[in-house]
């Protein structure tokens, strides 16, 4: 067993966990510097496969302001979205965009280099700055990477996954254990500030846009540390995901697409989304993603048509290069061919339940990101509102531990000791095919707890996790990384599926069809691990 002492330890490497570091990085009270853990290479998350872009409410674009970006954002958050967070994160969209900006993130300009704005579903104007055309969260993520290789106050730890949070008697998180899946070691790494910035949970679902390393990591761990979790129910669908199968994902067809002009078609080629809303094609992401798996269903089909030939090629061309590299690498040529899509697990508008500077239920511990739930997307996320997020929050975190002691602890207590203790036990070689119990579980959240749900189905889903867990015969020590993956995905799908069952009634991307309707109040779905069971707070 290794050990170390960091004064924040930040668990993930999309651009909420980078952007922390490079804002904590100049902070003067970081004596013992910063440490990024990440499970896979370094870069590698969500982040980096975000097309569409980053909402900014710009100080040069008039067209636009505050109160129409928090009146768009709470009318897509059905109810559920906190109308003074997404205030402040609107209002602090201009200054962290420019310090993006600061950092070298090259944003798309006109002939004139003045930074360009697209449409996307849902919003009253053109407000979503894109890079690379549809490569936004890529430019991002290489930029952020590239600067903090730079930080000589930074250091990253990749191949390394958290598998527990050292908590103390006092129920504060003095640190976390970390396995590294090259060297096969395990290491106590004591903190003042344990930041989650670990991403969603895509890979729950057999078909998703997310990454393979989506697998609700930070979800687990604050559960497992007794924090408080909110809205767990709500995943978003995206509606347009290329219908053809990949390694471990399916390449999204980002809704910027629909935003330039892109038609949907059922496969008799028929346009259909009048019938479902008078937005058509650019109705909140919930809408367009049932209307679509309506329409498969009534023409026994398993995709429905995009259709971007309407767009100037020229346009298409200039501002999506990497859906038109990845359509022709199979074949489609969309500015002459329609574009097979449909509905994927995309975006996690639940998780840790957490402020605008990520203070979460529990001394210590902190969330940003996809991981984090702040009450900015409610029950149904505007899109990239995300990004706008991951950055905001990220740096009302660092300045919030700015003006906090951030020394590592000098004492281990009894419960500490017993946490550590535990990954220095001996533990069974038997061994578990788990790529295969990983795709049981991607089938049964997708077949029973996808975009429409009911009591009936829940429970058998509920009931098929407990027999695939009754067959991994492991406690919380693992064998390995793809073992600690699948311990998280069995606990994150249970969670998922017993709040989805708390919440009878029907609200943004969480539809039941027992119960069709909206409630009158939109209440919170907080959960919390208490003796060992799902507790709901009231």
């Amino acid at each position: 067993m290794k050990y170390s002492n960091y004064s924040a330890v930040i668990i993930g490497s999309g651009i909420s966990g980078l952007y922390c570091a490079l804002n904590l990085a100049q902070q003067i009270n970081m004596p013992e510097g910063i440490l990024i853990i990440t499970k896979s290479d370094f870069g590698e998350s969500n982040s980096r496969y975000a097309q569409g872009g980053i909402v900014g409410v710009m100080e040069n674009n008039e067209a636009d302001s505050v109160e129409l970006h928090v009146k768009d954002t709470l009318k897509a958050g059905a109810g559920l979205s906190d109308a003074e967070i997404t205030r402040f994160i609107s209002q602090n969209s201009n200054d962290v965009i420019n310090d993006l900006i600061d950092l070298g993130v090259n944003f798309d300009r006109d002939e004139n280099g003045n930074i360009t704005y697209t449409l996307e579903g849902a919003h009253s104007v053109n407000r979503i700055l894109h890079a690379g055309g549809d490569a936004t969260g890529s430019v991002i993520e290489k930029t952020l990477c590239q600067r903090v290789k730079e930080n000589p106050n930074i250091d990253v730890s990749a191949d390394t996954i958290a598998v527990e949070l050292l908590m103390d008697a006092d129920s504060e998180c003095k640190g976390v254990i970390a396995y590294n899946d090259d060297t096969k070691e395990y290491e106590t790494i004591y903190s003042a500030a344990i930041i989650l910035a670990t991403g969603g949970i895509g890979q729950l679902y057999k078909y998703t846009t997310n990454p393979a390393g989506a697998t609700g990591d930070g979800i687990e761990l604050a559960y497992n540390a007794g924090v408080i979790l909110q809205d767990l129910e709500f995943v978003q669908f995206h509606p347009t995901a290329l219908a053809i199968d990949g390694a471990v994902n399916r390449f999204l067809i980002s809704e910027s697409v629909r935003g330039e002009g892109a038609k949907l078609l059922d496969i008799n080629k028929q346009e259909f989304m009048a019938e479902y809303s008078e937005l058509k094609e650019l109705a909140p992401r919930d809408v367009v993603t049932r209307a679509i798996y309506d329409r498969m269903k009534k023409t026994h089909s398993d995709h429905v048509y995009l259709d971007a030939t309407v767009i100037p090629k020229e346009t298409v061309l200039k501002r999506f290069p990497t859906i038109t590299k990845e359509c022709k690498s199979a074949g489609i040529d969309i500015t002459k061919d329609l574009i097979p899509v449909a509905p994927a697990a995309h975006y996690y508008m639940g998780g840790i339940k957490a402020s605008a500077d990520g203070r979460t239920s529990v001394r210590g511990l902190y969330a940003i990101g996809e991981c984090s739930s702040t009450g900015l997307h409610g029950a149904n996320r505007l899109a990239s509102n995300s990004l706008l997020e991951c950055v905001v929050c990220a740096h009302e975190l660092a300045n919030f531990l700015s003006f906090n002691n951030l020394s590592t602890t000098d004492k281990i207590d009894e419960n500490m000791l017993h946490t550590i203790e535990k990954y220095s036990e001996p533990i069974s070689d038997e061994t578990f095919d788990v790529a295969d119990m990983k795709m049981r579980l991607k089938n049964i959240m997708w077949t029973y707890a996808g975009i429409l749900r009911d009591e009936n189905s829940l429970l058998k889903g509920l009931d098929e996790l407990y027999k695939l867990k009754s067959e991994f015969k492991r406690g919380e020590k693992c064998l390995d990384a793809a073992e600690y993956e699948l311990r998280n995905m069995l606990k994150v799908s249970q969670l998922i599926i017993k709040s989805a069952l708390n919440r009878k009634e029907s609200r943004g991307a969480h539809f039941r069809t027992d119960y069709p309707t909206t409630n009158e109040v939109g209440k919170h779905n907080c959960v919390i691990k208490e003796e060992g069971e799902v507790s709901f707070v009231k």
